[in-house]
């Protein structure tokens, strides 16, 4: 458990209390900025399912956040670096979120965008930007953002298609895991550190040595493992560029193009269908989190 002794200073002239204090009151306020932005966007009442459900809305999405805030503090107090640190990711995706949704339901653009194919349509309006924009999104998937590839695939194939929306995410998927793995080979085992947390670090590295090659090319191939994670590892192995590049292709293509065309199994539109997804989305966090 983390010990807030305000005497104590480190290296650079900042108290371990002032630190932790600082640390704690940013997830505060990135709480807070989501819950603004999202109750000024409810404010709207764009759609009639928000002008029915308007307090609902509200009262959900302000339990959601304020439990990923009290658990960062709980996590953060007994030093369960990568989990509140996933918590850190997930409320700054949640900011964007809120932020992009006050936005359409202030412009008006919501009540445009009454079905998928309208979706698309808008999107197809910008054009190679909406494609940038996805595959920096999948790309950022990979990097920062803690978002199971399955999930940033299923939204593609809503906006795209199958088709381009696997071609539109393998491209991102794989130049994150490049810039992921290269994080590992150049930069370092601190750089790594911070990124996945110490105890993950030293559990994997445990776990890969004298046999990094066999376990981690299966470890991409199976959905269960936190592949993402794995890049920055990889990068701290003995595993080769080339060898790396060969296995992420045939692995990230075989995960993205699979999930691509089994996504229409599971319509959007239903709330079963809703409900399904739900349970895969956590179903993956879950599973990541436990295998960390």
């Amino acid at each position: 458990m983390i010990v807030l002794e305000s005497k104590k200073v480190d290296m650079k002239g900042v108290s371990p209390a002032l630190k932790h204090t600082v640390n704690i009151l940013a997830t505060v306020l990135a709480g807070a900025v989501a819950f603004v932005f999202f109750a000024y966007g409810f404010s709207y009442r764009s759609l009639p399912f928000i002008e029915k459900n308007l307090l609902l809305l509200i009262s959900v999405s302000s339990s959601v956040i304020g439990l990923l805030v009290l658990a960062y503090i709980v996590l953060y107090v007994f030093n369960k670096q990568a989990f509140y640190r996933l918590i850190t990711c997930a409320l700054l995706f949640i900011d964007i979120c809120a932020i992009v949704f006050f936005v359409i339901c202030a412009t008006g653009l919501i009540t445009k965008i009454n079905s998928i194919q309208a979706l698309r349509d808008y999107i197809a309006k910008f054009g190679n930007m909406a494609v940038f924009l996805f595959i920096l999104f999948c790309f950022l998937q990979v990097v920062i953002l803690p978002i199971p590839g399955s999930v940033a695939v299923a939204a593609g194939v809503a906006l795209f298609g199958p088709l381009k929306c696997a071609i539109y995410s393998f491209i991102g998927i794989i130049l994150g895991s490049v810039v992921a793995f290269a994080i590992g080979r150049w930069v370092g085992y601190k750089a790594v550190k911070w990124i996945v947390g110490e105890d993950t670090l030293k559990k994997w590295l445990a776990k890969l040595k004298g046999k990094d090659y066999l376990i981690l090319s299966l470890m991409f191939l199976l959905p269960m493992f936190p592949d993402d994670v794995l890049c920055f590892i990889a990068g701290l192995s003995s595993m080769t560029w080339p060898y790396f590049l060969i296995m992420i292709t045939i692995t990230r293509a075989i995960s993205v193009f699979t999930t691509a065309y089994s996504v229409g199994l599971i319509p959007f539109n239903t709330w079963w269908g809703i409900l399904i997804w739900a349970i895969i989305f956590t179903s993956f966090i879950w599973a990541k989190q436990d295998k960390k």
